[in-house]
Order: C-alpha cells, then structure tokens, then sequence
C-alpha cells in the first residue's frame, strides 16, 4: 500500500527533527507500505531548497515514489479544492494530494490532519 508522506513531514526531517527522523524509519522499515510523497509536496521541497541543500535534500527525496499528476488528478483535486478550501482552508497542494490518493490508492500521513477533511480517504498523523 502507498504511503504518501507530506511536505511538512518531509521538510521537518531535513531541517533535522527526531521525530520526523524516527516517523520516517518506522514507515521505510514497514513493509506493509511504499514510501511516496505527491508531485506537488516534492515541489514544495525542491523549489526553496538552498543550493547547498541540493544535494542532500534530492538524495533524500530519492527515498520517495513521486507520484505523477495526469489529468485526472487535476479534475479531482480541483473539485476538492472548490468544496474543501472556503470551510477549511484546503490549499492546491493539499487537494492534489488528496486527489493523488483518492484516485491511485494509499494512506496520507501528515502532522496536519485538518488539511484533509474529506472523508474518502484516509489521513494519519505522522506523530
């Protein structure tokens, strides 16, 4: 089963947290899932990178399928978007992701769980 890990998971391990450390180990060491992270929260990461993070922050990543944006998911997390963001603040990325699960199968694991309300899908938090 997909994991999708999210963004904040992903940039609290490289700014060093322990408990995004020990969070990612527990996942990776699981055989249950496959370690992937979403188009969208892979570009959160890799677009405000410094350059001296470069090389460490894209080995990183490669730990993570990213999963693709196709048409579909962009339908998809488009009506999410419309439907979720007045009430809860549904931002694009969430949405998308939300839509990346809904549509490809998997569990979301996130420190933020109100950034998924719907509730096709199934959201953890990370710790």
């Amino acid at each position: 089963m997909r994991a999708y890990i999210d963004s904040d998971i992903l940039i609290w391990h490289l700014r060093g947290d322990a408990q995004a450390l020990q969070f990612l180990k527990k996942i990776r060491d699981n055989k249950e899932y496959e370690l992937c992270t979403g188009a969208l929260q892979r570009a959160e990461v890799v677009f405000f990178m410094k350059e001296e993070e470069k090389q460490d922050t894209l080995l990183f990543l490669t730990m993570f399928d990213t999963i693709p944006v196709d048409q579909q998911v962009v339908d998809l997390a488009a009506e999410l978007y419309r439907k979720w963001n007045p009430g809860y603040g549904v931002d694009i990325n969430d949405a998308f992701l939300a839509a990346t699960a809904m549509l490809r199968g998997g569990v979301i694991y996130t420190k933020n769980k109100k950034h998924y309300p719907m509730p096709e899908i199934r959201v953890y938090k990370a710790w």
